[in-house]
């Protein structure tokens, strides 16, 4: 099989692809990625010399070099995406344009191409806050950042080209991710670095709101799975059964670090700031799903990799 992976050398995508290429001995895999900031090609430097491996400098959004990769392939998996949800607050632009315009010309040009599937990766944050309960994939859709918003976007229209055109569609909707090569600006990976150069911890409002956490390479066999026994046309949630709240995943950081407190500084929350995501996963579980890694083990992992990567993560700040 050979795949088209978009945003691979992104956080999850560059995990993906190893976890493809070390799963699968007769698989191909072409990485197209932009190189944003969070985007790098040392995040797969244990790859790059692979004979099924191939990396294409290009944008989702240029349909000359989409067109000319997709041709040679069977599959799709967008990983492609503008993911900060403050950044999307101080400009969207970027957004609309990666997340949902880019997303367009990835449908339009596999609708002329032999594409087998299309798996369009997406986020729980597309349903929104959820006080009780947990969202299932029929769950209504209301997204509260521009970021979510535009994935949200990108969701309805990848359906619509299912529908429509018959376009062998498949969606995934995970919880966060966290792990080995996450940039460092989101939560995990920001207050570790922050705390093993003693810098302050910023936490946003009270820290109350909670997430469910997923480790990248169980959301990486949640995808795996959903490419080779989803049903076309249908959405499967991918969570870690992991919800904690921020002030809780800071606490543990410090703990592990064996670093103070006080560190910890409350600053002014996040505007739409949601409070809790929860996701029903019963649907992917009867694919055989079932995360291989329990929550401190990973945190622990984690906090490990940026411990011994400490020149990788610099290079970022």
């Amino acid at each position: 099989m050979r795949l088209l992976v978009t945003g691979g050398a992104g956080f999850i995508g560059n995990n993906f692809i190893r976890y493809i290429l070390n799963k699968y001995k007769d698989y191909f895999i072409i990485n197209l990625d932009k190189l944003t900031y969070a985007g790098c090609l040392d995040n797969l430097k244990d790859v790059q010399n692979n004979p099924r491996y191939k990396f294409v400098h290009g944008d989702i959004c240029d349909p000359v070099v989409v067109k000319k990769l997709m041709k040679s392939c069977d599959v799709v998996v967008n990983f492609a995406a503008e993911s900060h949800v403050d950044r999307s607050i101080k400009d969207p632009s970027s957004f609309i344009k990666t997340n949902f315009t880019g997303v367009y010309n990835l449908l339009e040009i596999a609708k002329k191409s032999n594409i087998k599937k299309f798996i369009q990766i997406s986020t729980d944050e597309v349903y929104g806050s959820i006080l009780s309960g947990s969202f299932k994939e029929d769950s209504p859709l209301n997204p509260s950042s521009p970021y979510s918003a535009s994935k949200a976007s990108a969701d309805l229209l990848a359906l619509s080209y299912y529908t429509t055109f018959k376009l062998p569609v498949l969606i995934t909707r995970s919880s966060n991710n966290f792990g080995p090569y996450q940039y460092p600006e989101k939560i995990i990976p920001l207050f570790t670095t922050n705390a093993l150069q003693g810098k302050s911890l910023p936490v946003y409002g009270t820290g109350k709101n909670i997430r469910d956490w997923i480790y990248v390479e169980d959301n990486c066999r949640g995808i795996d799975l959903v490419l080779h026994k989803g049903k076309i046309g249908e959405i499967y949630n991918i969570g870690g059964g992991n919800e904690k709240s921020n002030i809780e995943i800071t606490n543990l950081i410090l703990k592990y670090l064996n670093k103070p407190k006080s560190l910890i500084t409350f600053v002014k929350d996040r505007l739409g700031h949601d409070f809790r995501y929860s996701l029903n996963c019963d649907k992917i579980k009867k694919l055989g799903f079932k995360p291989k890694y329990d929550f401190e083990t990973a945190l622990r992992r984690t906090i490990e990799w940026y411990i011994n990567n400490k020149s990788w993560w610099l290079s970022k700040i």
